[in-house]
């Protein structure tokens, strides 16, 4: 019954640890040493479109710590750059980043600083101590100066072209129309030469040594103006993809627009006046106006309102508030004006948490990701060899000239630029998890988006999963002849008054309302000592000299406390699903309670999706076999184990993934669906657990890898449908960006394309990939198709 937060934290642990195994990547703001991105576009405008870290919002910066602007630093893989050039800087604890902004926050005593800034230095790149962060306004003029550059850049290449077409081919127009090729060059490829060299020197072979050797060899015979248009293109390429993947930042960024700059905070003399959230301490109270949105978390004193809490939870039905209810920054009040207490700071607000886990989400790599990286990783150097190969063997095997036969390599090696396969995934995976955000699915990285196509069984608990959870004590029977019933109440209510769990405080809520004609006096309650908690079984106490239990059916069980006509006064209970606790001392059983828990009403139909979707859903609780089994057909779950302990569940996981409950015997995929703190050891030996956050509480934030924000069951198949959508557009952008440079290379050999023509080749490979994972920040399919049968709409 009662399941003690304290005995569960070993099995929190287990759950840390086990976030810890699966590798969910480094966050914005992240240790030295965690993984980056391998490979990535290094163009002028490539920080938003090809390094995931760089889509959430930059982390705070620590305090007393050293800030770097790094001009150079416009891609994840100068962040690799860094990461690796520091890991062994001991002094250093962690690293921010902002690639939009080219700023480094470094987590470092002041006496590292000069040491830190050496080490970037010897990896290439060129650093600036800065007092404060650079300010939006800032980073925005200059990307508006690099848009102007391009576009010069890009005129000059057409005069280029324009000369070497038109005017008369003397020796003196060839050398206007090398300057005014190299100018060219030197406006839009300065920062791709820069650091294509660096990569060369330190024998990398990226996609900025590609360019670099493409161009250069270009104009070394005689290709000025072709070298110009190239260059121009490929970084306005960069520009124009960075500028279709703010679309998918822009997503993100959207939740940090939710919480507004100022909210009204009543003063010590009555009157109220506007705070910044930042400002405003727990404790403080808020009000909050007809129409506006909520600051910051809180718990209602006075006023009566419906809340549309859609932006943080997905729910599309505004939830009605008055006195002694939570509400939450980010939601927008309706009706009436409303008076909150501050329950938590704007840094630990539900938003801030959801925000947060985002941004970790955004800097992990899903499994495709990871393959397209190291295939990346192989498959430039392996261009390099291709374009030398035709360079060096071409003239000699096909009898071409020697000219063409570097300009055929270095048309390859354009064409080969892997741009459009690195980038194809992380816009697809950011954008899922975007779309699940606002949907009130919060999704951990982009492996736990890939992984939940795969699961064959879902495990779900009973309380609060299945069941609404907000369970109500509807009988009561003292069943010990002689005993004082009034007295025997008031130890019941003692004892559940001391619990935590919902079935606890049915009892004690519904002894202290008098329900069932029970009227307990709070002021009458006996006191007890040696209070615990039994997990998986229910709690103790003494009471003077009395020991007493109140705890589940197999407790009483196994304390041989049961009798023939206990179970005949506890069975048509159980046959109605409902929960029975019973009190006892030494001596025997002195009263049984009946807790009913209603079915929600969306389970029904997200077992039957699950179903449609070749998922087996099985039922494990803690509660008795009759009621888990009335409770199970409901809900159309064929599959029931009950009275499980905490760790037993986590055994039924585990013979569950190995095919043990499987009429196969094969080994299954297995999620865990609990609410992320008596669930935790088997959320933990899950493959992918889901928790029903109850609007993003700490616990479940933290358990599960998947958090449904509204505790809605129809998520889960909402959140399957999505990953198996995102892996199809994953694949479609892999063979889209494969295919288009695989029939160029071929034209390419046969000397039906130009250099130019290659550029366009690869940048329009590159937007068909950005715009088709794009797609995934529509609603999830399927919850868009059927609103009215799921009852949810999209927040975004």
């Amino acid at each position: 019954m009662s399941k003690d937060l304290a005995t569960l934290e070993h099995a929190a642990a287990k759950t840390d640890a086990r976030h810890d195994h699966h590798d969910l990547g480094h966050s914005h703001h992240s240790h030295v040493g965690a993984s980056a991105p391998a490979a990535a576009c290094c163009g002028s405008a490539c920080s938003t479109a090809h390094a995931p870290v760089a889509m959430a919002p930059a982390a705070p910066m620590p305090e007393g710590g050293l800030l770097l602007l790094i001009p150079g630093m416009d891609c994840a893989v100068e962040e690799s750059q860094v990461r690796r050039a520091l890991e062994s800087e001991p002094a250093v604890r962690s690293l921010s980043f902002d690639l939009t902004a080219r700023t480094l926050g470094v987590d470092a005593p002041a006496e590292a600083w000069d040491a830190v800034e050496r080490a970037i230095q010897a990896a290439g790149l060129s650093t600036e101590r800065l007092t404060q962060p650079v300010s939006a306004a800032e980073t925005a003029q200059r990307q508006r100066r690099e848009a102007w550059q391009l576009g010069a850049a890009l005129a000059l290449a057409l005069g280029a072209e324009a000369v070497h077409f038109f005017a008369p081919d003397t020796r003196t127009w060839q050398v206007v129309s090398m300057a005014i090729a190299a100018v060219a060059i030197a406006l839009s490829g300065f920062g791709v030469y820069r650091k294509g060299l660096a990569s060369l020197l330190r024998g990398q072979l990226g996609i900025s040594a590609l360019m670099t050797v493409a161009v250069t060899g270009a104009f070394l015979i005689g290709q000025w103006a072709e070298a110009a248009m190239v260059m121009a293109l490929y970084s306005i390429a960069e520009l124009i993809e960075a500028r279709a993947v703010e679309r998918a930042r822009g997503a993100i960024k959207g939740l940090l627009d939710l919480a507004p700059a100022l909210a009204e905070v009543r003063q010590p003399d009555g009157a109220w006046s506007p705070v910044p959230p930042a400002q405003i301490p727990v404790g403080a109270v808020v009000r909050v106006k007809p129409g506006e949105r909520l600051a910051l978390d809180g718990r209602v004193v006075a006023g009566h309102s419906s809340i549309d809490q859609a932006p943080v939870t997905g729910e599309s039905v505004p939830v009605e508030k008055g006195p002694g209810d939570e509400v939450f920054a980010g939601t927008i009040n309706q009706q009436g004006a409303l008076e909150f207490e501050v329950t938590a700071p704007a840094t630990d607000t539900v938003l801030a948490r959801i925000i947060h886990a985002v941004e970790q989400a955004q800097g992990s790599r899903a499994p495709t990701q990871r393959f397209v990286d190291r295939f990346a990783a192989i498959y430039t150097p392996l261009v390099f060899v291709i374009a030398l190969a035709v360079a060096l063997l071409g003239p000699w095997l096909m009898g071409w000239p020697w000219l063409t036969g570097v300009y055929k390599a270095l048309v390859l090696l354009v064409i080969a630029c892997p741009c459009a396969l690195v980038i194809s995934t992380p816009v697809t995976v950011v954008s899922g998890l975007a779309a699940a955000a606002r949907r009130g699915i919060l999704i951990k990285g982009g492996a736990y988006l890939e992984e939940a196509r795969k699961l064959t069984h879902i495990a779900l608990d009973k309380t609060g999963t299945v069941t609404e959870g907000r369970p109500r004590l509807v009988a009561h029977d003292v069943v010990r002849p002689g005993a004082d019933a009034a007295q025997v109440r008031a130890l019941a209510a003692a004892m559940a008054g001391r619990s935590d769990h919902p079935v606890s405080r049915a009892i004690a809520s519904g002894l202290a309302a008098g329900a069932e004609g029970a009227l307990v006096d709070a002021s009458a309650l006996p006191a007890l000592d040696g209070f615990a908690a039994e997990a998986g079984r229910g709690t103790t106490a003494r009471a003077g000299q009395q020991t007493l239990v109140l705890g589940n059916h197999r407790w009483i069980e196994e304390r041989g406390q049961c009798s023939p006509e206990l179970e005949a006064r506890m069975l048509p209970h159980e046959q109605q699903g409902r929960t029975i606790s019973l009190l006892a001392d030494d001596d025997g059983v002195l009263a049984l309670f009946a807790v009913a828990d209603a079915i929600k009403p969306s389970s029904q139909q997200a077992v039957q999706e699950l179903k449609a979707l070749g998922i087996t859903p099985v039922m494990l609780t803690g509660d008795n076999a009759l009621t888990a089994r009335a409770i199970a057909d409901q809900a159309g779950i064929e599959q029931v184990q009950a009275s499980l302990l905490p760790q037993q569940k986590q055994d039924a996981v585990q013979a569950l993934a190995a095919g043990g409950a499987s009429a196969r015997k094969a080994p299954a995929m297995i999620g865990m669906v609990g609410d992320g703190i008596n669930d935790a050891p088997a959320l933990a030996a899950a493959h992918l657990g889901f928790a029903m956050g109850q609007a993003g509480t700490h616990t479940a934030t933290e358990a599960a890898d998947v958090v449904i924000m509204n505790d809605d069951l129809r998520r889960v198949p909402e959140t399957v449908r999505l990953s198996k959508r995102a892996h199809g557009i994953l694949w479609q952008n892999i063979s889209l960006a494969l295919g288009i440079k695989a029939a160029f290379l071929v034209l390419a050999v046969a000397g039906s394309a130009t250099m130019w023509m290659a550029v366009f080749a690869d940048m329009g490979a590159s937007l068909l990939v950005v715009g088709n994972g794009l797609r995934m920040l529509r609603r999830a399919e399927g919850a868009a198709d059927r609103p009215a049968a799921l009852g949810t709409a999209s927040s975004g």
